[in-house]
């Protein structure tokens, strides 16, 4: 499943980051593989999302979310 497929409230954790122009400033960011992450809430008409890492929370667009390989924990 994608990051991009979950819904708020769900709990995951990062698998894999396919390789894309911002693989790396998203791994920067935080969201290495192994990391739990929580979709907090997305926007009226679903793009961005918002999640929660670490000790904040991070927007992202639905297309790079969909490059965000998760598990639900």
């Amino acid at each position: 499943m994608t990051l991009q497929d979950a819904k708020p409230g769900m709990a995951l954790r990062v698998d894999h980051i396919e390789d894309s122009g911002l693989k790396e400033r998203l791994m920067t960011m935080g969201l290495l593989p192994g990391t739990h992450i929580k979709v907090l809430r997305s926007a009226p008409l679903g793009d961005p999302i918002a999640i929660g890492l670490r000790s904040y929370s991070l927007a992202i667009r639905r297309r790079d979310a969909a490059v965000i390989q998760v598990t639900a924990v």
